[in-house]
Formats: C-alpha cells, structure tokens, sequence
C-alpha cells in the first residue's frame, strides 16, 4: 500500500465515525433505551455495561416525552453520571419527536437499525422472545458497544424536497395504475384501439380522442358515429387542453375501421370513463369540469407527456 498508515480509507472513515459515535456516548453519560410505541413507552438507564440503573413503562405518545428524558437524567445524576444519551429505534416518525425532545434538554440521541435489535435478541437469551422492556435493555446495549449511528438532521429545504419526491412518486405510481387499468380493460372490450397510436398513452389527440368516446359518448361508437367528424374532431381539440397541449389539429378522421368496434360489456359508466377523467390530475393536466375537488394538500406534478 501508498499509505504510509497502513490504513485504508474505509479504515480511517471507520475509525472517524467511531470516534464521533464515541464523543455522542461518552463514559461519562448513562444510556437511555426508549423502546418506541404509540402511546406506551418502555424506557430504561442502564451504564456502558448494559447494567440496568432504572426502569420505567409509561402510557404516553411521542411528544409527551419530556417528563420521562428528565426522570432518566435524574436517575442517572443519581448513579453518579454527568448526563444521558438518548438511543432509540428510527420508527417512523416518533423517534423525530423524541430528537426535538432530547435537542431541546441538551442531549444527545443516536439511533439502533431494528434489525439489529432483532437478531440481538437471540444473542441476549437465546431465544426470541419480544417484549417492550426488553427491547430497550438490547437498544441500550447496542447503544454502549457503538453498534449505532447519529441520525441526519434535515434542514427546512432538505425536508421539502424529500416531501415533494415523496409525492412525485406517489403520484407517479398512481398515474402508472390508472395507465395499466384502462389499457386491461381497452384489451378486453375495445383492442383496435391500442393500435391507433404507436404510443397511446403518450399521445395528447389519442388521450383526448379516447375521452371524448368514453365520457361524452359513453363508450358507444353508434353516437361517435352520429357526431359527425367535423364534430368528434371539435370535440377532440376542446378536450385537448386539459390534457397539456393547446388546440391543434388532430389526426385522421376517416371513417372507423370494422375491427374498431366495442365488445358487448363494456362498462361504459363504471372504471373506464371515471379513469379517463381523473387521470389528467396524475398527468399533470387540468381535471375535467364536475370532478369532485381533490385530496387536501395534492397538486399535480410536473410530469411531461409526449
């Protein structure tokens, strides 16, 4: 090796994480294990041998925790330690609540990944038994031997963008849904029409041609038919709009092909016209007028289609 050291640079990224692991949990500092819950809480004070100062069980949620992190510092003051880290389980969103808690007393908190915990309970007994008290005992051991890390504090920005990726992605995957629904049922009732675009769901006229047949003329191409072309095309370029693309003209608009027909059963009020309408909002367009207002707190994302 190049390395005068001897040391790797996993080596010395180690060793500096060990080391701040260390100054979180100094000698000094007794180990408070919270076993997090809903609204029971199990929480022990043990020392850097795991050795058990006190023990406690309250009916309390994730934010009603100040009264218990002030009975571990005096308990642990009272066994002759400076002060207490708080190590817990990163379960969902309470151990957030219990960091705002302990930042605001001046403590420290680390947290223990849960698979940890879980494997450590066949090494604490040999068995597998689960119960709140003793999974804080094995949170607070874990704790001692480093086998922790010090969670990331995210800032106001980081913490919106991690929100609104959240989101795309939730929206993303329900637009994806929504895409695969009507394309099952277009292959049961209506397969001609798949083959009308090379993409479908990408493109703008299809996507509106489509609407237009399921939500205007309720799936039957008798009424289509009776439109008109120069009507469906006119109704078409109204619908595109709400589909994020301005007024153009679409494509052909010959008489439909014999294969281009609607199978017998086609649900022409039911999945089909309600997936045609609401999908705009997971694609980023405009809902269609009469549509129920939606989920508080939603808007479109900023998905393009082609």
């Amino acid at each position: 090796m190049s390395d005068r050291s001897g040391l790797s640079r996993g080596d010395r990224n180690r060793n500096a994480r060990l080391a701040r692991l260390r100054q979180l949990l100094p000698p000094e500092n007794a180990i408070v294990g919270i076993d997090l819950a809903d609204d029971k809480q199990a929480a022990v004070v043990t020392d850097h041998d795991s050795r058990v100062i006190a023990r406690r069980q309250v009916r309390a949620r994730a934010w009603e925790l100040g009264d218990l992190l002030d009975w571990a510092v005096a308990r642990a003051a009272g066994a002759g330690f400076r002060s207490v880290t708080v190590a817990c389980e990163p379960t969902g969103h309470r151990w957030r609540v219990l960091d705002q808690l302990a930042a605001g007393r001046g403590l420290a908190l680390v947290c223990v990944q849960p698979l940890l915990v879980y494997r450590a309970r066949e090494g604490e007994d040999l068995t597998r038994d689960k119960s709140d008290p003793k999974d804080a005992v094995l949170i607070a051991r874990l704790a001692s031997e480093l086998r922790c890390y010090e969670p990331e504090r995210a800032d106001a920005v980081w913490a919106r963008l991690r929100h609104l990726g959240a989101r795309r992605n939730q929206l993303t995957t329900d637009a994806t849904a929504q895409v695969n629904q009507i394309r099952d049922l277009l292959e049961c009732a209506w397969p001609a029409v798949l083959g009308a675009a090379g993409s479908p769901f990408r493109s703008a006229s299809w996507r509106a041609a489509l609407a237009v047949v399921l939500d205007r003329c309720a799936g039957d191409l008798g009424r289509v038919r009776r439109l008109g072309a120069a009507r469906f095309e006119a109704a078409v370029r109204r619908e595109l709009p709400r589909w994020g693309r301005s007024v153009r003209a679409c494509g052909s608009s010959g008489p439909c092909s014999p294969r281009c027909r609607i199978l017998p059963g086609w649900p022409r009020t039911a999945r089909g016209r309600w997936n045609a309408r609401t999908w705009p909002w997971a694609t980023g367009g405009r809902p269609a007028p009469g549509l129920p207002p939606p989920r508080p707190g939603w808007s479109p994302c900023s998905m393009t289609s082609a």
